[in-house]
């Protein structure tokens, strides 16, 4: 009989398929084989798949977390049911345990089993199982066992799901499924290609005019010098450059490239044109690209607080521009109060980039606007919360608590997962619905973990314990860890807070040594705070640390009660006020320091100039304190009670 399912067979292994497993490359074979293809390998991002070549991200889980091929499992069950059915010896009844009712005489394509005459008459007179479809086992039996036979119930893993059964749709579903994009897609490309007509056929007609006035002061010098005297000639050479230079001026309004379209890029080779507009003056400006420039700004927009936008011009060729003189505009405009806008102070930094400052008046939602030359750059216009002043001083009761052992301190990350160290030695990541999503080990030795700082995706840890700072990814990747026992440089006797400024200078309190050390971000030392004396500088068991707008250092001084204030070249400054074992220090963008007393079991606020304006209670033994970058909300590590709170503001 011909083999009905040629596929079936692994190309790695050989062998018919076992649990096969599927690549995005929509090649499949045997988990087994997945797996010694990682192990292989010798990677633990990449690998190959053996058929193709095609470079593969290993799942998370490795192989075993690859989607299961269940249409090429089912057709493996088949063949193989199907090859007892043919083979002429006896096939023992699934059914029976101890096959004394002899050997199976058909085969149940619903329950997947062959079967005795024993268990074949309990099936055909059974009030459930008369309805099951039965083949005998011979060649026709086999035959009909393709069509008649369906794979077993498989169950989505999601638990969102309920428990669903997965379906098997066909190939002609699918296709029907792309048809109905298909047309979808070219609907829109015909608006897209109308809308985009009419722009460029408005541009076509100002490229001609400019051409046009061009060619007409070129035809007129052109005339004056071949038909005109000296004297004339003499009396009539202001005039042309004096109407060219204006055109040209002109000209610098319009763009050189297509308008862009938030769909559709188009870009032209320009440079031949500059050249031969160089020849009549100065025309660095055209190659400047509205579409490819870009943007960044300052995290959180405060009502009648600077708002700082920084601006990157790009050229047709998406490079960095290398001066200005570009016009560069900053528009905010309320959505609730009237449309009222606000227009933004513009700084030109001669190098490319220009600083637009805006000051919101209202709360609320707004739209920014930013245009180059009266084209909007990237991502623009683009949607802007405001939002109010904190008022901290109606913090009361927190609208959040997640429930943790032993918390010690904690950081936000930009997109809202919470890191929190433990005294479970490693390091606790929550999503904004408080479910553990991770938990990381560093490289997997870390001891009672404490400070914690992220920026970007990449995060340090003070490893208290062990006397060191590690370096990680925000997914827990280990990356590099510095530093051991002692009191040298690049030494530490229980370093407990740690922060990175705008400079990406890591800033580790070294809690025994009574010191704050400065290093680069790989841990190379480059400055020492002392903390022992007399003086006002002086300072006992420094823990939490903080930044101010000014770029000083906060730093909690827990033995000390205060907080001591430093430049970041370690100039002594100030100190304020008279916390009871002051572990933990956030300072908003405002300047407002919110101080976590680990012996006051209280949380304070002080105004930036250092009084204390509010007193949050009922905390006991607070460790760490944090600020969510994105809405403000303050994070307290409640460590005597095993929870985090947050409260909103």
């Amino acid at each position: 009989m011909e083999k009905p399912f040629p596929n079936i067979t692994c190309a790695v292994c050989s062998k018919p398929h076992n649990d096969p497993r599927i690549l995005p490359c929509l090649h499949s074979y045997c988990l087994q084989c997945h797996h010694h293809e990682i192990e292989k390998s010798g990677s633990q991002q990449m690998f190959q798949c053996p058929i193709c070549e095609r470079n593969t991200s290993i799942a998370v889980g490795g192989a075993s977390g690859l989607p299961q091929n269940l249409h090429l499992g089912f057709e493996v069950e088949v063949a193989g049911y199907m090859s007892k059915m043919v083979n002429n010896s006896d096939v023992a009844c699934d059914h029976c345990i101890d096959g004394d009712n002899g050997p199976a005489v058909v085969f149940c394509c619903t329950c997947h089993q062959f079967l005795c005459k024993v268990a074949y008459e309990y099936h055909r007179t059974g009030r459930h199982l008369s309805k099951h479809n039965m083949v005998g086992l011979d060649q026709e039996g086999a035959r009909l066992l393709h069509t008649t036979m369906k794979p077993r119930d498989h169950y989505c893993s999601q638990s969102s799901h309920g428990n669903n059964n997965l379906n098997f749709y066909s190939f002609e579903t699918l296709q029907q499924t792309l048809e109905e994009r298909k047309k979808t897609l070219l609907s829109e490309l015909e608006a897209i290609s109308l809308s985009k007509t009419t722009v460029l056929t408005l541009q076509k007609e100002q490229f001609e005019k400019m051409v046009g006035d061009i060619g007409h002061y070129t035809d007129m010098a052109s005339h004056i010098l071949q038909t005109h005297t000296d004297h004339e000639i003499v009396a009539l050479g202001g005039l042309i450059p004096t109407e060219l230079q204006a055109t040209l001026e002109r000209v610098q309004t319009i763009s050189l490239t297509p308008n862009q379209h938030s769909n559709i890029t188009v870009s032209v080779q320009t440079d031949d044109l500059i050249r031969q507009l160089s020849k009549f003056g100065n025309v660095l400006d055209f190659y400047h690209s509205s579409s490819l420039s870009t943007w960044t700004s300052t995290s959180v927009a405060k009502v009648r607080t600077r708002y700082h936008v920084k601006v990157q011009s790009k050229t047709s060729k998406g490079e960095e521009c290398p001066h200005g003189g570009i016009e560069v505009k900053g528009e905010l405009t309320s959505k609730t109060h009237n449309g009222a806008v606000v227009y933004g102070e513009v700084e030109d930094n001669r190098d490319g980039t220009y600083t637009i400052t805006l000051t919101p008046q209202t709360a609320g939602p707004h739209q920014l606007l930013i245009t180059m030359d009266g084209q909007h750059v990237q991502n623009s216009p683009n949607d802007l919360d405001v939002r109010p002043k904190c008022d901290y001083r109606i913090l009361c009761n927190a609208q959040q608590v997640i429930q943790c052992k032993a918390p010690r301190c904690v950081a936000i990350h930009d997109n809202g997962d919470i890191y929190v160290t433990s005294n479970d030695h490693c390091i606790y990541v929550f999503d904004q619905t408080v479910q553990l999503k991770n938990t990381i080990s560093g490289d997997g030795q870390l001891s009672s973990p404490s400070g914690i700082s992220i920026k970007g995706d990449v995060l340090y840890v003070a490893d208290t314990n062990n006397h060191r700072v590690q370096k990680l990814t925000s997914s827990g990747k280990f990356l590099h860890k510095f530093g051991q026992q002692g009191s040298g440089q690049r030494q530490f006797n229980s370093p407990v807070g740690v922060i990175i400024d705008s400079n990406n200078k890591l800033i580790v309190s070294d809690y025994n040594n009574h010191r704050i050390q400065i290093f680069n971000e790989n841990g190379g030392w480059l400055l020492t705070i002392d903390g022992h004396g007399l003086g006002n500088h002086s300072f006992q068991h420094p823990w939490g640390l903080a930044l101010d707008p000014k770029g000083n250092i906060h730093v909690a001084a827990y033995g000390s009660n205060t907080i001591k204030v430093f430049t970041k070249e370690g100039v002594y400054v100030r100190m304020y006020g008279d916390p009871k074992g002051p572990s933990g220090i956030a300072i908003d963008d405002e300047g407002y320091s919110l101080v976590s007393e680990h012996n006051g079991n209280c949380l304070s606020i002080y105004y930036p100039e250092g009084i204390k304006i509010h007193t949050v209670g009922n905390l006991k033994q607070p460790f760490g304190t944090a600020l969510d970058p994105r809405d403000g909300s303050v994070f307290v590590a409640n460590r005597g009670a095993d929870t985090v709170l947050k409260y909103c503001v």
